[in-house]
């Protein structure tokens, strides 16, 4: 096993065979946080997002966080039901995708299939770009090189998801549940506090006065709906990572459908009240979070606050003031979370681009499985785009936020029709009434959840157009150009290669055979046994006359050993030896097509990477060209150096190792059954 072999099972773990892949199957324990991380964690940023819009009116403008977080809430659970009902229809893991495709048809769905690619780059972006925010009240060393840090932090996830949905999942599963239990302790301990004790809790910030805009501060009407609007479709995405389960059921163990639909029930649940306990805390603690960025300011006489912790920091220094233990468990485990919210892209988009991969809308090497058995390439992708981003907008949430939710909501609407297609057209066909009771039932629910996801996109879409969402719109547009495109192209190489009833069984009518003689050894002898051996209709051994002296002494010591074959010598003025040769092939070639020019190529096989530096670029360069040459083929005979006996030592010393390993798939070949 050589040094980068080694490297790559350090970071990713042992290779793991077809056969095993029932062995990274997700229990619902373990599917909760891999899934549902991104939509928990996102009631630690979206009361931030909230309440920073509607602090643009003023103190005035926090009475309306209550009415966005009921709304918000009312969103959420209607879509969560909504999607218990696509995951038992679609379990093979297509989710929006799928829905949308099968009803809708195949543009449709690669609109959907776009706009969550996108989310999911996003998703990764914002929830690293908050955790580093969130990680700032204890480590301010932070402060101006935020970008560059969550994109270590992005790369590190690359890494643990490399090694399996399993295993970072288990890995996983503590902060994560230790997140629900800060935020519900927290919420439960500072309702206590309050209503139990009769304490009065106030924030750090609940003696500022908020400064904001002036359109905004008058609440005329028009102000009203747009601040609202702006407010109601931050706070959604608080529903972002929901349509995760519904990619993901593959992922579950046995029920899939039940238990894809049980996590979803849990997530809906534990989200909804946790961001309502936030809200509530925020609120009767006079919590205020404003961002430089946008004009705000906080005043308490001549003292000026231009910038403030986050909602969670302020509330665990609150609620736990005097119990330093308790603050930074809230703190470090929202931190944490923020920063393992990006696994949900991380097991959504790797699975989505494989099933866009198998239909032939992205590369095809994004369909296969790693070793693993993880999706590698679409997760090394998701992180490479989502490092630029990062990078990009210096870890700003502030300004990713307004890229974030439109993808998501135009996935979420197009398949809630989807979904009520789908029924309607069951619907024709069922009999049995208690099947169509159901149907009904599964129809009215997707019906709401069209209706609600549909006025929320177009709300987000008024909001924050000019905001930046643009921006996520034209990725969208282009992103879907470029599908449409590779799968333009698949097809049409389809149709290239398809076979032909006709030319199956016709052979070539005469195969000439050239062999490229650059010196007369041990290679190029191979080579020119090996076409003798080819008995091939015409054959001649060829050297480029780039060095006069050497082809004079080559014609010696041919003539000497008289190998049996003619050498024929191509003038080269200008001293080249890969046009002059491809010239001289291109003129063997005659006007029927069905002769064949075949080329031998001498190569010479090494052991050590800076060897392959030294030898058999010529012969790289002929082959490179001649592939564009219809009706010659190129054979490259391998010439084994003693180095070479290194590298096939380190293969077999892997190999052997591999076979030792319980559950490679390895089969002791002399075996007796009975053993």
């Amino acid at each position: 096993m050589n040094v980068a072999e080694s490297l790559k099972r350090l970071l990713v773990g042992r290779k793991l065979a077809s056969t095993q892949l029932g062995e990274t199957l997700l229990p619902k324990r373990i599917a909760l946080p891999v899934f549902a991380s991104d939509a928990l964690s996102s009631v630690a940023y979206a009361p931030d997002e909230i309440f920073l819009t509607l602090s643009l009116a003023g103190i005035a403008g926090y009475a309306f966080s209550w009415p966005i977080a009921v709304a918000v809430a009312v969103v959420m659970l209607v879509v969560v039901l909504s999607y218990r009902q696509t995951v038992h229809a679609y379990p093979s893991g297509g989710g929006d995708y799928e829905v949308a495709t099968v009803n809708l048809g195949r543009r449709p769905g690669l609109v959907v299939a776009s706009a969550l690619l996108v989310d999911y780059i996003l998703t990764v972006a914002v929830s690293v770009s908050s955790g580093v925010q969130n990680a700032k009240a204890i480590f301010p060393q932070l402060v101006g090189h935020e970008g560059i840090w969550a994109a270590a932090l992005i790369l590190l996830l690359m890494t643990l998801n490399l090694r399996g949905v399993r295993e970072s999942g288990t890995f996983f599963a503590i902060p994560t549940y230790g997140f629900m239990v800060a935020v519900i302790g927290m919420t439960l301990f500072g309702a206590f506090r309050i209503l139990g004790l009769g304490e009065e809790l106030h924030a750090p910030t609940a003696d500022y006065t908020i400064v904001g805009d002036p359109f905004y501060g008058s609440l005329t009407s028009i102000a009203v709906v747009v601040l609202l609007a702006r407010a109601f479709s931050s706070g959604c995405a608080a529903l972002t990572g929901v349509e995760a389960i519904s990619n993901g059921v593959p992922a579950f163990k046995e029920p899939k459908s039940r238990n894809a639909a049980t996590t979803l029930g849990l997530l809906g649940a534990v989200a909804i009240s946790m961001l309502g306990g936030i809200i509530w805390l925020a609120n009767v603690t006079g919590t205020k979070v404003i961002d430089e960025s946008s004009g705000v300011v906080l005043t308490r006489g001549e003292e000026v606050v231009r910038h403030t912790d986050t909602i969670m920091g302020q509330l665990a220094a609150t609620v736990f003031d005097g119990f330093y233990p308790g603050f930074l468990f809230v703190v470090a485990t929202t931190m944490i979370i923020l920063f393992l919210a990006a696994n949900t892209a991380f097991n959504g988009f790797p699975v989505l681009g494989s099933i866009l991969a198998r239909d032939g809308y992205l590369p095809k090497s994004l369909h296969t499985r790693g070793d693993r058995l993880a999706y590698s390439n679409g997760i090394i992708l998701l992180a490479v785009a989502a490092s630029t981003l990062v990078l990009v907008f210096n870890a700003s949430v502030t300004a990713l936020i307004q890229l974030y939710v439109v993808g998501v909501f135009v996935s979420f609407t197009l398949s809630q029709l989807g979904m009520l297609r789908h029924w309607t057209r069951h619907l024709r066909t069922e009999v049995d009434p208690a099947a169509r009771a159901h149907m009904v039932r599964s129809r009215a629910i997707n019906a709401v959840g069209l209706t609600c996801t549909g006025t929320v996109l177009v709300i987000v879409l008024a909001a924050k157009f000019i905001y930046g969402a643009y921006l996520t719109v034209v990725a969208m547009a282009l992103l879907f150009a470029l599908m449409w495109a590779i799968q333009r192209h698949y097809a049409k190489v389809a149709r290239e290669t398809a076979l032909d009833p006709s030319e199956t069984r016709t052979l070539p009518s005469r195969v000439r055979a050239v062999i490229l003689v650059n010196e007369l050894n041990k290679p190029a002898m191979r080579a020119i046994n090996f076409a003798r051996a080819s008995r091939a209709n015409t054959m001649e051994a060829v050297v480029v006359a780039a060095d006069p002296d050497a082809v004079e002494q080559l014609r010696d010591e041919w003539d000497e050993l008289n190998p049996g074959i003619t050498l024929t010598v191509i003038a080269s003025p200008y001293r080249q030896v890969v046009a002059p040769f491809l010239a001289y092939v291109k003129g063997l070639r005659s006007g029927n097509p069905r002769d064949v020019v075949m080329v031998y190529l001498p190569e010479l096989v090494v052991g050590h990477w800076w060897e392959r530096l030294l030898h058999n670029q010529t012969g790289l360069l002929i082959k490179a060209r001649l592939e564009f040459f219809p009706g010659v083929m190129v054979t490259a005979v391998p010439y084994q150096l003693a180095s070479s006996q290194v590298a096939l030592e380190r293969a077999v010393r892997s190999d052997a190792a591999a076979w030792r390993r319980p559950g490679s798939g390895a089969v002791h070949v002399g075996a007796h059954l009975d053993d």
